[in-house]
């Protein structure tokens, strides 16, 4: 943090210049993060699809973003690559099935790292390597294997006499025993000795970083009755205070990750670094998945870009950046499990924006305010009592409905006929010759359809479902030059 002395009142009246340097000096410490306060935006690449852009794109992708920092899920050849001299720096991941085999032997390692690393590193920023993912609840009960594994794995770049790429594994929070309050934090007994006590040993010695999947929309949507949405997207002012330490907390996230800090306290271990590696909230789920959806996902991600690179750290420790993998940059359409597990991009595979956020400082300091746009670009809101403010739509209140290319063809086109037809929606625009004919695909045409069949129904809810076919957008859909109806 930037410190201005103290002018001592017999001081003499500086010089212009020197009257300059000690305003500018005032102007930058005033700013709402500094170097040493504010914490870092990553994004996690997931690639279980069959429909996203070549790596190369993707990279072009993230620096487009200012994304500097990306985790992948394993040490893709052409993915690691095409990362190769752009600057980004790279988590990998030596995945669960391989963590018998790499704690049974530093030679399994040896050769992992030399085909999986070497080959890439230093071209390619490889920064750390996370050993395994949520190995407690891999039900092939790996975790027997994980701190041997990611021994083995320091010591074979050891071999080789590298030593600055960290060694981590994500563990989720099911890890823990107690969470609430956050005070109470706690492992699980029956991890503390087998695997807790040894890991933070290990990321202490070599002076790496726990690796935290965080996800309030779990706890959120699990307990709906005791647990407010304003809190979990980061718009609770009031907060909620652990009566332990009276310490207040003001989302969720924060209470999470400070659960985390006081069970690894009480082990003696409050000087080993937290890194979260995967957070996020879905745009889309199914029925019993409370809260998911469009204009959530992109609350939480915004406040929590705001409040990672604005601010400091946690209630519990203060003055430890926040260093943050969102989760994810695509939506993955052959991902199993609930629709949510297939909706937390912030890309389409197209590489539209499936919400628009900010996820650098300097972006969210040129985003325009509420009062600067009527549109729906999802904007930072004026909030007087709150330095985190809120990302959501615009004042108006407005929201499209826009076709899914998810659902298939068939689909796709018998909900366009019904929305022409019995729907009444004005389908003139989209005829041949006119306005919205062009482009001249199935998705513009049934978006610009179901738009106007959820405009005429006053945006009602369920009117923009089509079999789901639809969903609604809060930003104004853009296809070509044609322009959207709000309301009629």
């Amino acid at each position: 943090m930037l410190c201005v002395p103290k002018i001592q009142s017999v001081m003499a009246t500086p010089s212009a210049p020197l009257l300059l340097l000690f305003l500018s000096l005032i102007s930058l410490s005033s700013l709402p993060s500094t170097l040493s306060a504010s914490g870092s935006i990553a994004i996690n690449y997931g690639r279980v699809a069959n429909d996203l852009p070549s790596p190369p794109q993707v990279v072009q992708l993230l620096k487009a973003q200012g994304l500097t920092k990306v985790k992948l899920y394993d040490t893709d050849s052409t993915v690691l690559s095409a990362l190769s001299g752009s600057g980004i720096s790279v988590t990998v991941a030596l995945p669960n099935e391989q963590l018998s085999s790499a704690a049974a032997g530093q030679s399994y390692t040896d050769s992992w790292v030399q085909s999986n690393i070497f080959a890439y590193y230093p071209k390619t920023l490889i920064e750390a390597i996370a050993v395994g993912n949520e190995v407690f609840v891999d039900p092939k009960n790996t975790t027997p294997f994980l701190v041997p594994a990611m021994k083995n794995v320091y010591s074979s770049l050891v071999k080789y006499n590298v030593s600055s790429i960290k060694i981590s594994s994500p563990i989720a929070l099911s890890a823990l025993q107690t969470s609430y309050p956050s005070s109470s934090g706690s492992f699980k007994l029956e991890l503390v000795e087998p695997v807790i006590k040894p890991m933070l040993n290990f990321l202490k010695q070599t002076g790496s970083y726990v690796m935290v999947n965080a996800y309030p929309f779990f706890a959120y949507t699990a307990n709906t009755d005791t647990i407010s949405l304003d809190y979990a997207l980061f718009r609770d002012d009031k907060g909620v205070t652990d009566p332990n330490n009276g310490l207040v907390y003001k989302s969720l996230f924060e209470a999470q990750l400070d659960a985390v800090f006081a069970a690894m306290n009480t082990l003696g271990f409050n000087d080993v670094k937290v890194v979260v590696s995967e957070t996020g909230w879905p745009s889309k789920g199914d029925e019993n998945e409370v809260g998911a959806s469009q204009q959530n996902a992109a609350s939480y991600n915004g406040n929590l870009v705001r409040r990672v690179v604005t601010s400091g750290g946690t209630p519990l420790r203060p003055d430890e950046p926040l260093n943050v993998y969102l989760f994810a940059l695509f939506n993955e359409n052959q991902k199993t499990g609930p629709t949510s597990e297939r909706n937390y991009g912030l890309f389409y595979p197209s590489e539209q924006k499936v919400y628009d956020v900010p996820l650098t400082l300097e972006a969210l300091a040129s985003a325009p305010t509420a009062s600067q746009s009527n549109t729906s670009r999802v904007v930072t809101k004026p909030h007087s009592t709150s330095s985190s403010g809120d990302f959501f739509p615009s004042t108006a209140g407005q929201t499209w409905c826009v076709a899914s290319g998810d659902v298939g063809e068939e689909k796709l086109k018998a909900a366009l006929d019904y929305a022409c037809g019995e729907g009444a929606a004005d389908c003139r625009p989209i005829q041949p010759g006119a306005t919205c004919y062009n482009p001249n695909t199935l998705v513009a045409h049934a978006s610009y359809a179901f738009n106007s069949y959820y405009q005429k129904n006053a945006r009602r809810s369920g009117s923009c479902y089509f079999g789901g076919a639809a969903y609604v957008v809060s930003q104004l859909p853009k296809y070509g030059s044609c322009d959207y109806p709000t309301g009629y």
